[in-house]
């Protein structure tokens, strides 16, 4: 079988899927830390790989940038091909002073602007949570690599480059978001509606605090320990 975005045959994509955005950083996970990895999808250049992690299937397949991009995937994936679990892992703009640059952080819920819920499944709040299983699964394996891993609620933003300024005071004042992003929102919406699990756990690549940024290397290979996190939580029972 194969869907309009996905080349993928049925059974060649695990139960449990890692999605960074990045279709480089897709490629990064699977070459580094997977056993045997498999190109399994390639359509529009969204590279997927499924191999074996610790002697278990894993797949790792990017999303592209945006909540309309991850929501095309993470529903097909879900709904199409059998995925019960994907954990996003992305990077992310610090709004607060407690979260520096590559610090790792765990999504405990998603705020947007974003008419992607409701348009998508009537869904009212601006609001929308993580999985708690897959969030436990996260927190016990940063626990158990010996990784700090902070949790605070995101910003899922529609937009990258603003003409103003004003957004700022509604997400971290009235709506307490400490970071942004641009994709978790849409991955809980579809993982909510389709009763499947989601979680979001990101590395700080830039801090509005700070000013200080990482390069886009960086971003793609060094941003490690949630890569491990992640992978851990994936095959954990």
């Amino acid at each position: 079988m194969s869907t309009p975005h996905i080349s993928s045959e049925k059974g060649q994509i695990a139960k449990s899927v890692l999605m960074p955005g990045d279709p480089l950083r897709s490629k990064f996970i699977a070459e580094t830390f997977l056993d045997d990895p498999v190109l399994v999808n390639n359509v529009r250049g969204v590279q997927g790989y499924t191999g074996t992690y610790k002697g278990k299937p894993v797949t790792v397949m990017a999303s592209g940038m945006g909540q309309p991009a991850i929501g095309i995937y993470s529903y097909e994936l879900y709904k199409f091909y059998d995925v019960e679990n994907i954990i996003r892992v992305g990077s992310a703009g610090s709004y607060v002073e407690k979260l520096a640059v590559r610090d790792v952080v765990l999504a405990d819920s998603a705020y947007s602007e974003s008419t992607y819920a409701k348009e998508q499944c009537g869904e009212e709040s601006d609001i929308l949570y993580p999985s708690e299983t897959l969030n436990g699964k996260l927190k016990k394996a940063a626990e158990e690599l010996g990784i700090p891993l902070k949790e605070g609620r995101i910003h899922s933003s529609d937009v990258f480059y603003r003409e103003t300024k004003d957004y700022l005071k509604k997400a971290v004042d009235e709506k307490k978001c400490e970071a942004v992003e641009m994709e978790s929102f849409a991955l809980f919406s579809n993982a909510k509606v389709l009763g499947k699990h989601a979680a979001c756990i990101l590395t700080i690549s830039d801090s509005f605090v700070t000013s200080e940024v990482t390069t886009p290397e960086e971003r793609q290979k060094t941003f490690t320990d949630m890569m491990k996190i992640a992978l851990e939580a994936a095959i954990a029972g």
